[in-house]
């Protein structure tokens, strides 16, 4: 598949992604869990990164995964917007919403900025901003239920 139409399909998977939240935010469980898939779509693209530069995956695509990750990355905060308590969220993510949306915020220009990056220069440019972009560890402690 050459990165355009990967790129497509990850539009296409973002645009259709984001409809239960604008049509059915009434219902709690469809809310939460689109966020968790959001925030699985985070780290999908992150290990699909890394098995680029591992040499698992084609090197290639590391722009394109990149650039996914940026799309969605756009919508993460959009995806906590519905102030629903639930799921692997703690309560501070609400109770705290001007931090949490300021570091979501941050972490979706840093995921635009490391997309821009990596389609210009490739991985080899931006590998070395990786670690530095993909923030999540801050968040998670602060605004993350432990793992059980």
């Amino acid at each position: 598949m050459t990165r355009f139409l990967q790129f497509a399909a990850g539009l296409a998977f973002a645009a259709v992604a984001t409809m239960p939240v604008a049509v059915r935010a009434e219902d709690p469980t469809d809310v939460i869990d689109y966020r968790k898939l959001v925030m699985k779509s985070l780290g999908a693209q992150a290990a699909a990164m890394n098995a680029t530069l591992q040499g698992k995956a084609p090197a290639e695509n590391f722009a394109t995964h990149a650039e996914t990750l940026a799309l969605v990355a756009s919508q993460a905060l959009v995806a906590f917007t519905p102030k629903i308590e639930g799921g692997d969220s703690k309560p501070e993510v609400w109770a705290k919403w001007d931090d949490f949306s300021k570091k979501m915020k941050e972490f979706q220009a840093a995921t635009a900025e490391f997309a821009k990056l990596a389609q210009s220069g490739g991985a080899a440019a931006a590998q070395p901003k990786l670690q530095a972009t993909l923030t999540c560890k801050g968040c998670h402690d602060a605004y993350r239920k432990p793992r059980g």
